[in-house]
């Protein structure tokens, strides 16, 4: 049977993109100003998720972005896991940070089911579409794609999450614009960052010597088989 390998950029990638998913796990707890819109900090690596998961895709094809959104699913999971169960547990008499850990690790129920879900539909949208559109496009203008792509991705991410963590404490028409800038932020991050997204492509392809296209492959995420 043949021994199936990853090859160390692709390692490095996943290893990054869990990194991203659970980093902004912890920075989302935390608000900013973008001028005068109110963000989290979670925007500072969430969206180099998506950037990574283009590449995968484009180097390595949908099913490897598949086995990756699974891994990042579970990592993130496990860690949420064992954030909350160390919430649960009584700190030491003469510990004083209660409030600040639970700030951070007591992730309520609700917003927990919500980032999941908004992270897998967004994820796999997202690669789905990167996957299409480099076989219709016969591998053409991959600043399209990932663009695109991402703005698919993204946006099913926020209107998934907004509406299920915040609808009926956040005022809708607040929730829309939230939404809104986010998805917009998140693009505009993404087409800043392009020109090093598109050399990092071009050297792990030189590197691999793969360049996959999906065809006549299947599309169920549920086909853990293929991975």
């Amino acid at each position: 049977m043949k021994e199936k390998t990853v090859s160390v950029s692709f390692m490095l990638m996943g290893i990054l993109f869990c990194v991203c998913l659970i980093s902004a796990n912890l920075l989302a707890t935390k608000q900013i100003m973008f001028g005068p819109f109110n963000i989290t900090a979670g925007i500072l690596v969430f969206p180099i998720s998506y950037i990574v998961n283009d590449c995968i895709v484009e180097v390595w094809g949908f099913n490897k972005a598949k086995f990756l959104i699974w891994t990042g699913f579970l990592m993130n999971f496990l860690f949420v896991f064992f954030g909350y169960v160390a919430d649960l547990i009584p700190g030491a008499p003469y510990w004083n940070n209660e409030e600040g850990f639970h700030n951070l690790f007591g992730l309520a129920p609700r917003v927990a089911a919500a980032s999941f879900l908004a992270f897998l539909s967004g994820s796999f949208l997202n690669a789905y579409v990167m996957s299409v559109m480099k076989v219709a496009s016969g591998g053409r203008r991959f600043s399209l794609r990932a663009v695109l792509s991402s703005v698919a991705g993204e946006t099913a991410d926020s209107l998934i999450f907004f509406p299920i963590a915040l609808g009926g404490l956040v005022p809708w028409d607040n929730l829309l614009l939230m939404m809104f800038w986010q998805i917009l932020l998140k693009t505009l991050y993404e087409v800043v960052i392009l020109p090093v997204t598109i050399r990092v492509v071009r050297w792990v392809k030189r590197v691999e010597g793969v360049d996959v296209y999906d065809k006549n492959i299947s599309y169920n995420i549920l086909k853990v088989s293929q991975l």
